[in-house]
């Protein structure tokens, strides 16, 4: 349980910053890094097991059917990176109260971090790949929040969309790989899947599911072609450069290769495309880090090379390169966090982080200086920091390694790589730090206070330690996380600064020597870089961008004109196509099923329907008729399932029909009474022809169904009605329990569509609608009496008895035909009723009912009702049963789908007469007339005399 705690504290903390920001900056940061730190905590007490080998496992199944189980495990990869997020997240939390500046809203911010933080907690520690793609997702929408944060630059929002744009659809890439991966298993869990290396590798499916999952892992870790979201990620605050690229986001296609790869890894597919991606990665991101001039653009594309150095180890598939992988992954995160919070700090207090503006701040700023100048080195790989000795492992490695037949070719392009590593950290420290003290410096340039510069301290002195004890200090760790990695498969090895003269050695050597070479050259170098192209990755992914959005207006403007006879007409005949093609597609032979016979009444009935069908057709023109032919159909309907023996169903559609068919005719009084002529016959028999067709496609379906045998749900609905839902009518059971989550999403979808038209018409009462509605004249002329004192005397008596009615309907309906949905309608048309006899306003001022809570209390006692049953460990909306005895009136038996239908009552109540009230409303504001005093016109009590 405490694995789940962990994942859900980053959650639960992020409901309190923007609560907190009102006590000041200083609760706000508090209350987030007590989150963080209680996750940080709780992780940290697992440490003990996991060192031994240990997997600490938790959780409970969601959707069994769908594989999707709330499954975690931590193991040492899991123990390792969440102890990344979670321990360089409170150095973050920390930095930013003081980077914030005051304009800034901090509760936001803090919000906004630790979902993140939360999404990448529970990517890494996630035992279901369907669990996994979830926080997957999550951390690319919320990355576009701390991306977007300064949403007043463009800059902002810009690298916020490219980044979303491009790790999403990596990450919808990744979902298909990811079914495929549990299609070849049998299995969504990781678990399971990480044990099946050889399954998945002998599958023809392994190669599709390796691409599309490497897709995922691509775009997310910014690897080549896709590198260029990451750099423009850096108009987000330093703090959120610092945490996505360091331990965090960018890290999240790391750990998913090194978590694959016992079941991936290991193929020659994996070795080129993997190795390859991350080899050309790493040269291609440290040649542009050369030449940029932004402090944390230069860290970017460095980022993008270290990300790449981490991937080509991954790739080379062999357990001593994923052990020098995971080192690097730590070592990374140090000095990378670290020299970010740097820039940071020299772009607050110089006001600006371009290199050419800066220059000789050794003496002015020393603390940031000594603790930028460890941290470039450890970058750039001098010894004896920790840089230095992942570097050497990694050539180490690529030395060793053939690619295409060719030994050499590997660690030759990765000593350029190192080459321009060197030169870029050194430009780092050299052109920012040293040199003559300048006078131009936008901001007098000082040492920060000590929360800036603490938390890079604190990092940097972990890069010295490890670098001077690395078997000490991290080797444990190493040990345990490389195990994971490989699935126990790891050599023996020793972390030391010195292991003799070897090659990777002299190549180390030969990577200082011309990356200082380089940098003293640099002008001349910069010269012969500017001489040539430098295609811009930003307008390309514009231009891509630009054209989609344009070939998507285009189609949709050329298909969606706003005509909905266009749009029905093209979904039925893309039906018909569908339904045809199928036909004739395979052989189909007559049902054997004995017919009915057809008896005199059933015949009638079916003339009337089709009379009312014909009718509506013929007086489309005249909407009056047309809507209460179509309230006829509905009434056909209704009779034929009452002759069918489906009484629950018939209440249901003639109570549906009584209420559309007034709702829609007080609608009808502000629209034509009239449709207008369609032009040309052509249309005409086009329509027709697609009309009869459907008519006729979907008899042949439903002829098709009725005339065959076949294997259904209504017996097992029949026998488990009453010991699995408590009712005896089945009808009613399925809804509120077999099926009661459809039910549930269809009082959502009924709540939503109420709301929508609340929001619609209440648009129509202000602005241009509202001055033409006020201009508006009836077409038709206005009866006398607007409150006839008949009505409204019938609608008194009625009003009680029809309550009761709806009350007694409900408590039935689950036993006998009834239930909250057809008591909902019946006391809706008993209110509906009473307003149209005394009018809307004078009834509300004497039932003062907020329809919008009504919808909502509908929702939430359903969904408690619900949620009940899952808190006591069953499936959702399970019913139960109780039974007790009341003086004099004996047994009572209630089950606990009448809370569910009780919410069902309300919404429908709330939909209905929210819909009835905003109607009223648009009429009122139409007529001007005022609210009548009295429920009728003439008041009989009063005494009147007539006067000759």
């Amino acid at each position: 349980m405490s694995l789940v705690l962990i994942v859900l504290l980053p959650f639960i903390g992020a409901l309190f910053p923007a609560l907190m920001i009102r006590a000041g900056r200083n609760a706000c940061a508090t209350t987030t890094f007590i989150a963080s730190l209680l996750a940080f905590v709780l992780l940290l007490s697992h440490a003990p097991a996991v060192f031994r080998g240990e997997v600490v496992q938790a959780g409970w199944d969601w959707l069994p059917a769908l594989g999707l189980n709330i499954n975690f495990f931590l193991d040492g990869l899991g123990f390792f990176f969440a102890g990344l997020i979670l321990g360089i997240g409170l150095l973050i939390i920390v930095y930013a109260r003081f980077y914030l500046s005051k304009d800034d809203p901090m509760g936001s911010f803090y919000t906004y971090l630790l979902l993140f933080q939360g999404a990448m907690v529970g990517i890494v520690l996630s035992d279901n790949i369907l669990l996994l793609l979830i926080f997957w997702e999550l951390t690319s929408l919320s990355s576009f929040l701390l991306i977007g944060y300064w949403k007043h630059l463009p800059a902002g929002r810009q690298g916020a969309r490219m980044a979303l744009t491009v790790t999403g659809a990596g990450g919808l890439a990744m979902i298909a790989g990811m079914l495929i991966l549990g299609e070849i298993v049998g299995s969504y869990d990781l678990s399971v899947i990480l044990q099946n290396g050889e399954l998945i590798q002998a599958s023809p499916l392994y190669l599709p599911a390796l691409v599309l999952i490497l897709a995922g892992c691509f775009t997310k870790s910014a690897q080549f072609p896709f590198h260029f979201w990451l750099p423009h990620a850096m108009a987000a605050p330093t703090p959120v450069s610092a945490y996505l690229h360091s331990a965090t986001m960018v890290k999240a296609g790391l750990f998913l290769m090194a978590r694959m790869w016992p079941a991936l890894a290991g193929t020659d597919a994996w070795f080129y495309i993997v190795a390859t991606t991350g080899l050309i990665t790493m040269l291609i991101g440290a040649f542009i880090a050369l030449f940029k001039d932004d402090l944390k653009g230069l860290l970017a594309f460095s980022t993008v090379s270290h990300l790449g150095l981490v991937t080509m180890l991954l790739g080379l598939g062999t357990p001593m390169a994923a052990t020098a992988a995971v080192f690097h992954i730590l070592n990374h995160a140090t000095f990378k966090a670290a020299l970010f919070m740097n820039a940071g700090i020299v772009d607050h207090e110089a006001g600006t982080r371009d290199i050419k503006r800066l220059g000789g701040l050794l003496h002015l700023m020393p603390v940031t200086a000594t603790l930028a100048m460890v941290a470039a080195a450890s970058m750039a790989g001098f010894p004896p920091l920790n840089g230095f000795l992942s570097k050497e492992m990694m050539l180490h490695e690529v030395a060793d390694t053939t690619w295409g037949g060719q030994g050499w070719l590997m660690g030759l392009l990765a000593t350029i790589a190192a080459c321009f590593s060197v030169a870029y950290s050194l430009r780092y420290i050299v052109h920012v730090f040293f040199g003559p003290q300048r006078t131009d410096y936008p901001h007098p340039p000082h040492d920060p206070p000590a929360g800036m510069w603490l938390p890079s301290a604190l990092l940097v002195v972990l890069v010295v330690l490890i670098g001077l004890f690395p078997d000490t200090v991290a080797g444990p760790l190493v040990a345990v996380v490389a195990r994971a990695v490989t699935g126990g498969e790891v050599l023996d090895y020793h972390l030391a600064m010195w292991h003799g003269f070897t090659p990777a050695l002299g190549m180390s050597a030969i990577a200082v020597v011309v990356g200082a070479l380089l940098l003293m050259r640099y002008r001349t170098v910069r010269a012969v870089w500017q001489a040539g192209p430098h295609p811009e990755a930003k307008a390309g992914f514009e231009a891509v961008i630009g054209g989609l959005v344009t070939t998507a207006r285009e189609l949709i403007h050329g298909m969606h004109n706003g005509s909905l006879q266009r749009y029905l007409g093209l979904m039925i005949a893309a039906m018909l196509a569908l339904g045809v093609s199928a036909y004739f597609s395979s052989p189909s032979a007559p049902g054997s099923r004995e017919l009915l016979p057809a008896t005199p009444v059933a015949v009638a009935a079916w003339l009337l329907l089709v009379g009312a069908c014909v009718s509506v057709v013929l007086q489309h023109h005249q909407r009056l008729q047309a809507l209460l032919t179509v309230g006829v159909v509905g009434l056909m309907v209704s009779i034929g399932f009452v002759y069918l023996s489906a009484p629950d169903l018939a209440l249901t559609q003639i109570s549906v029909e009584v209420v559309t068919v007034i709702l829609m005719l007080l609608a009808l009084n502000f629209l034509p009474k009239h449709t207008p002529a369609e032009p040309g016959r052509g249309r005409h028999l086009r329509d027709g022809l697609l009309a009869v067709g459907a008519g006729l496609g979907v008899g042949a379906a439903a002829w098709a169904v009725l005339t065959r045998d076949a294997e259904t749900l209504s017996g097992y609905y029949l026998e488990q009605s009453v010991p699995g839902g408590g009712g005896t009518n089945v009808v009613n059971v399925i809804l509120v329990d077999f099926r009661g989550f459809d039910t549930f999403g269809e009082i959502v979808v009924l709540g939503v569509a109420a709301l929508a038209i609340f929001a619609l018409l209440d648009g129509a009462l202000h602005g241009a609608a509202a001055r033409r509605i006020a201009g508006w004249v009836p077409d038709q002329p206005r009866a006398a009496d607007r409150h006839p004192m008949m009505l409204a005397v019938a609608t008194r008596v009625m009003l009680p008895l029809a309550l009761m009615v709806g009350f007694y309907i409900f408590l039935r309906g689950h036993n006998v035909p009834g239930g909250g949905f057809i008591a909902g309608l019946v006391v809706a048309i008993a209110l509906i009723v009473q307003y149209m006899a005394s009018g809307f306003g004078w009834a509300a001022q004497r039932m003062k009912l907020d329809y919008h809570g009504m919808i909502g209390w509908g929702v939430l006692i359903a969904a408690m009702t619900g949620l009940g049953a899952w808190v006591v460990g069953h499936p959702f909306l399970t019913s139960t049963m109780w039974h007790f005895e009341l003086p004099l009136i004996g047994e009572i038996h209630v089950a606990s789908a009448m809370f569910f239908d009780t919410g069902v009552f309300l919404v429908v109540v709330g939909a209905t007469m929210l819909a009835l009230a905003n109607l009223s409303r648009l009429g009122r504001r139409a007529e001007s007339l005022p609210v009548n005093a009295g429920p009728m016109d003439v008041d009989p009590s009063l005494d009147r005399t007539v006067e000759n």
